[in-house]
């Protein structure tokens, strides 16, 4: 038996694998490695769609003369699933009131709606709410969805361009302790929401800048980052549960004293560690 991989004749002894699940088993962790996944499976010229993986995972090896792998990126798969995401958000807004209800059953077995609810099941929430007629806006939707293709096409820029952002809710938490005890809970309650949507952003751009290769090679800088996100996600795990509970006073010394500065210090710390274009 032959095994290709993106067109190449793949190095690799089979021993014990003695179905194609069985290879497929053992280069999973291989690629992931790489960074890559199984994007598309041929056995002896015939493709696998979803449908047929089972089905293809069950045959023996013996009865194969050629197995055709073929791998995308993670960032590639993110890509992908998002243009496609977006493009459904349209399909199902041209669609009259009866197709709407059947489009979700048919919507959730897809290969790219499958990634999503892997790897950004938060997306996947939002759009399978919208598709299953929760008082969504569309074009809010839509627009979330954008700023997720933004994240994946230019980590870096989109990261960078989050400096003022991040000034602006260091602030807002510092004036968060005054705002409560001055009875503007408007204002705290939006501060709140702010900061936790900038820790979210942040998360999942540093995610894109690891996953491609963005952020320079493991060493003590890329430990204290680790250590730093640590740190902060403490701080915004104790933050949100003081503010449920309504411990004003609780609140307002974790958002100024350390949300803060963690905050700006995470931030920086990231900034400073993503590949310069010599590198």
């Amino acid at each position: 038996m032959e095994l290709f991989i993106n067109g190449h004749t793949a190095d690799i002894t089979i021993d014990k694998e003695k179905t194609v699940g069985d290879v497929m088993a053992g280069l999973e962790e291989w690629l992931a490695g790489m960074g890559h996944r199984l994007s598309g499976l041929s056995i002896d010229g015939q493709n696998a769609n979803t449908s047929l993986l089972d089905d293809f995972f069950s045959r023996e090896l013996k009865d194969i003369k050629k197995i055709d792998i073929t791998t995308s990126t993670i960032a590639d798969l993110f890509a992908e699933s998002l243009l496609n995401l977006l493009s459904d958000i349209k399909d199902f807004e041209l669609l009259d009131s009866n197709d709407k209800k059947t489009f979700i059953d048919i919507w959730k077995e897809k290969a790219h709606v499958l990634f999503t609810f892997e790897q950004m099941p938060d997306l996947y929430n939002i759009i399978i709410n919208l598709f299953a007629g929760a008082e969504t806006d569309p074009a809010s939707v839509y627009s979330i969805t954008e700023e997720r293709l933004r994240e994946v096409k230019n980590p870096v820029l989109e990261f960078t361009n989050l400096s003022q952002h991040i000034t602006q809710t260091c602030a807002l938490l510092c004036d968060l302790p005054l705002d409560i005890q001055t009875g503007k809970d408007a204002k705290a309650a939006r501060t709140i929401q702010f900061f936790s949507g900038i820790s979210e952003k942040i998360i999942r751009n540093l995610k894109q800048l690891d996953l491609q290769g963005f952020l320079l090679p493991a060493n003590d800088t890329e430990n204290q980052i680790n250590s730093i996100l640590s740190e902060f996600g403490s701080i915004v795990k104790n933050l949100l549960e003081a503010y449920e509970k309504y411990d004003t006073v609780l609140v307002g010394d974790i958002a100024e004293y350390e949300a803060s500065p963690t905050l700006q210090k995470l931030y920086d710390k990231i900034t400073g560690n993503i590949r310069s274009k010599n590198d």
